[in-house]
């Protein structure tokens, strides 16, 4: 079962020489081609794996250069985002037929191969490909934690082109210990914002600026877009360097950050921390790529530190997050006047946009609890001053947490659809 494993994600640059780089550019090429070919038939017939499989496999195979394989893979792509669209359309959202327009392919355990000597075998449209997985040093490379060890085992993966370079995101699982399957998934709950002013706000008010993450990634960029136009051996060897430093500064600030996070939730002893679903996150923040990225790996960073101290971490829904009042439930776009400022039209409570937002996360998370029945529904959202219900029950922490001025309790109110 899907549910019993620990799954983790390591990025890493891939060191390819120019064919290598033809053949990897047009497997790309061809994948987009293929998922694209199978959405088009199972479009408005069916969405299930074991469904557009056998309806779009042999036009895969006959219309692109994808291996037997890959083309599998790409029906089943197709099936997530037909799938991804049913599942909106039913929230009352309006969605087209999906394109595929990503660089990226999938790969599984049959179309890519680790080696213990740090490269990676391939598949491409032509023949397969082996090069170096460019590693960090040993002392300072999360990567290897999973790579050298016999617990984790590599699992579906997605190769990335991004501004001339190929990142491999090497999929891990484990199996769960018992008490990691035990976990409770109620309880007092975190809820988390992500954003470009703010990296992270935590539902207990915790801000971690995201000013020099964002001005990191956009000098990095400038770097690297002057390196990649110059074009010369030496400039490439300067930006493999730049890459490596980039990583690694970057990667400090999403430790930071996610040791901030757990550390939080520990203090206010969470058993859950609440994440927004990062699926469109960059079309909602307006971020680069590079913050889509670092979303993604500071997510992961709070999974594994998170359960290591038995917190199970979540994703919800993100829709209306940022235009609901977390306090009396009224939304409208006229609630955020600014990027920063929250201000309800109907209750005149005032927060911090990304602070309301994150509360707005965590209580999602609360109220599906009480619509779910493998869950108790006995949860409550950690705030600064205490713990809230859907309701309205406010239970304040004891003498020494600083209350905030939005984190007064509030009469019981009717409760408002999610």
């Amino acid at each position: 079962m899907a549910d019993d494993y620990v799954r983790r994600t390591a990025i890493t640059r891939l060191s390819v020489d120019g064919e290598q780089r033809d053949l990897l550019e047009e497997t790309i090429s061809e994948w987009k081609r293929g998922c694209q070919i199978a959405t088009d038939i199972a479009w408005g017939k069916c969405n299930a794996k074991s469904d557009v499989q056998p309806l779009a496999y042999d036009d895969v195979r006959e219309q692109t250069d994808l291996g037997s394989q890959h083309a599998i893979l790409a029906t089943h792509q197709a099936a997530q985002a037909i799938t991804g669209c049913i599942e909106r359309r039913s929230k009352g959202k309006k969605v087209s037929k999906p394109t595929f327009t990503a660089p990226t392919v999938k790969y599984d355990t049959r179309t890519m191969t680790l080696f213990d000597d740090g490269t990676v075998s391939l598949s491409t449209t032509a023949s397969r490909v082996r090069c170096d997985l460019a590693l960090p040093d040993d002392d300072d490379g999360y990567q290897r934690q999973y790579l050298d060890s016999d617990e984790w085992s590599p699992t579906e993966s997605t190769l990335t082109a991004r501004d001339g370079d190929y990142f491999l995101h090497i999929g891990f699982r484990r199996h769960k210990t018992d008490a990691e399957r035990n976990t409770a998934e109620d309880g007092t709950v975190l809820g988390i914002d992500l954003g470009i002013e703010n990296l992270a706000v935590t539902s207990t008010a915790y801000f971690f600026s995201g000013r020099e993450l964002a001005h990191d990634l956009h000098e990095f960029e400038k770097v690297r877009a002057g390196l990649q136009q110059t074009g010369t051996r030496s400039a490439h060897r300067t930006l493999e360097q730049s890459s490596g430093r980039e990583l690694r500064y970057i990667r400090d600030v999403l430790h930071r950050a996610s040791n901030a996070i757990v550390d939080e939730a520990l203090r206010y002893e969470c058993d859950v921390i609440a994440f927004e679903d990062l699926t469109h996150i960059r079309d909602r923040t307006g971020g680069s790529w590079g913050h889509k990225w670092a979303f993604r790996t500071l997510y992961e960073q709070v999974e594994y530190k998170a359960e290591a101290e038995g917190i199970s971490v979540k994703q919800v829904g993100s829709a209306y997050t940022s235009t609901r009042c977390a306090e009396c439930g009224f939304t409208a776009d006229e609630n955020r006047p600014t990027r920063n400022d929250f201000c309800c039209q109907k209750c005149e409570s005032e927060a911090n946009a990304d602070y309301n937002a994150a509360k707005n996360i965590g209580m999602r998370y609360v109220r599906r609890g009480q619509q779910s029945s493998r869950r108790t529904g006995n949860s409550q959202l950690a705030l600064k001053s205490g713990t809230v219900t859907p309701s309205g029950g406010f239970t304040a922490h004891p003498d020494g947490f600083e209350a905030e001025d939005t984190d007064k309790p509030h009469p019981p109110r009717a409760k408002s659809s999610d």
